[in-house]
């Protein structure tokens, strides 16, 4: 399946369908899906200004209140998640996923989908330690604490997503998983070139999400993308050869390859940058689904259809007495780890 990936978006719908519109062109190959790393920014009028967590200076309408309106539709399927720039009412309304507008699907707080045979999980938000086992408190309308806390990860949801047993094709995070930078293999010289401001957090291991590395290590999906820190980065996580739980930095140094078993398996991670000329903040590839997740029928003709995930529907039934409003720590099997 021929997928696009973009980093974040900050309203940027128009720029980032006209730039995947000419990849198209010089390619000579359509995408069947174009896939969001976060800060989608779904902002619908200038209410919804007063939900997001942003400077005045970058309270713009953009172009997607179109796309809501009916103005404009989206010329490819678009699956999003949710990072910290978002008007968090519209989202916190399809907190389980749902259609933002027309041919635009947001994956919720997290979620699992199909598609064409590929299965695709997401999680929205950023990690904040503070706020990890409590509950989804937040109301509208935000306060400004609450406007920040209400896109804070929360480990019920992480939890949530532990309990998939069939294998992923593609996961999104919009923040990295901790680690990535340090996991071997990697171009750590390079994005500190770049990014000189994170040599603290690189060389002490503390950039990026733990949580992610957590569903890194435990779902070990073929693909990760994400977006959040502006920068393209690629990188390969060896399975098996974690410090721990809470990163994907291996025990060996930078550049060894680890002695893999002939069933070991590695994730080929990437994060891109935002939408702004000259930046790397569009990628597109092929991704064939994995075999398990395929099936044995012929494949539909047509365009690929988006389906609601089996597994992952049985997993929030399951789960469903586990969601709480309060801001006291929630209590999880196994202390939230348990697979």
């Amino acid at each position: 399946m021929r997928v696009a990936v973009e980093g974040c978006c900050h309203g940027e719908l128009d720029p980032i369908y006209r730039a995947l519109a000419e990849r198209e062109r010089r390619d000579g190959k359509k995408a069947d899906v174009l896939i969001i790393c976060g800060d989608f920014q779904a902002i619908r009028n200038v209410a919804d200004f007063e939900s997001m967590a942003v400077p005045e200076k970058y309270r713009k309408l953009n172009t997607f209140y179109k796309y809501y309106k009916g103005e404009a539709r989206a010329p490819v399927l678009t699956l999003v998640i949710g990072g910290n720039h978002e008007a968090s009412n519209y989202m916190h309304e399809l907190f389980y996923g749902g259609w933002l507008a027309p041919n635009i699907y947001y994956l919720g707080a997290a979620g699992v989908v199909r598609l064409g045979g590929l299965r695709i999980a997401g999680m929205s938000g950023i990690f904040k330690e503070h706020n990890y086992e409590r509950g989804h408190f937040e109301r509208p309308p935000y306060n400004k604490g609450s406007v920040r806390s209400v896109y804070h990860i929360r480990k019920a949801e992480v939890f949530k997503l532990l309990q998939l047993q069939q294998p992923l094709d593609i996961s999104l995070s919009h923040d990295w998983p901790r680690g990535v930078a340090n996991c071997g293999f990697c171009d750590r010289n390079s994005l500190l070139r770049k990014k000189p401001f994170f040599k603290k957090e690189v060389n002490t291991d503390t950039l990026g999400n733990p949580a992610g590395a957590l569903l890194l290590q435990r779902l070990r999906p073929k693909r990760w993308f994400s977006a959040h820190l502006h920068t393209r980065f690629d990188a390969t996580v060896y399975h098996g050869f974690q410090k721990n739980d809470r990163t994907v930095a291996m025990c060996l140094p930078v550049g060894v390859k680890p002695n893999m078993a002939p069933n070991a398996t590695s994730t080929q991670f990437l994060a891109l940058d935002k939408c702004l000329p000259r930046r790397e903040f569009l990628e597109v590839l092929d991704v064939a689904p994995s075999a398990s997740t395929s099936g044995s029928a012929a494949e539909p003709e047509g365009p690929p259809q988006l389906e609601y995930d089996p597994e992952w529907l049985a997993i929030l039934r399951t789960y469903h007495h586990l969601m709480s409003h309060s801001r006291d720590r929630v209590a999880l099997p196994g202390n939230g780890e348990q697979r």
